[in-house]
């Protein structure tokens, strides 16, 4: 079981290479509409990250984000628990996304 971790700032330079990868956003609705991310993703709540875990490829590499990186963290392990090869938890969440790459995004 292998889980890494990414800025922010290297999460959108690794956006930038050909290699697919896919971000999974673990916080709940609510917590979309205060503060979203600003490039595509999956939205797969933590609480339901075990029964819909399927609708992820395990050969693409994750990268799993929540609002500190704590909760990315637990889905991110599980993941790797599950035979997903290439899991990254983004380093500080939301809130780092918000202080290193876009203001604008709101903290809460």
């Amino acid at each position: 079981m292998n889980v890494g971790e990414i800025t922010p700032r290297q999460f959108l330079v690794r956006l930038t290479q050909p290699k697919p990868v896919v971000l999974v956003d673990v916080r709940e609705d609510w917590e979309l509409k205060i503060a979203a991310v600003p490039v595509d993703f999956v939205h797969i709540p933590l609480g339901q990250l075990a029964q819909r875990a399927a609708e992820l490829d395990p050969a693409t590499e994750t990268v799993v984000i929540c609002r500190s990186g704590g909760r990315s963290l637990q889905a991110a392990t599980y993941l790797a628990r599950q035979g997903f090869t290439q899991v990254n938890n983004l380093s500080g969440g939301i809130l780092a996304w918000s202080a290193e790459l876009d203001p604008s995004i709101p903290v809460y």
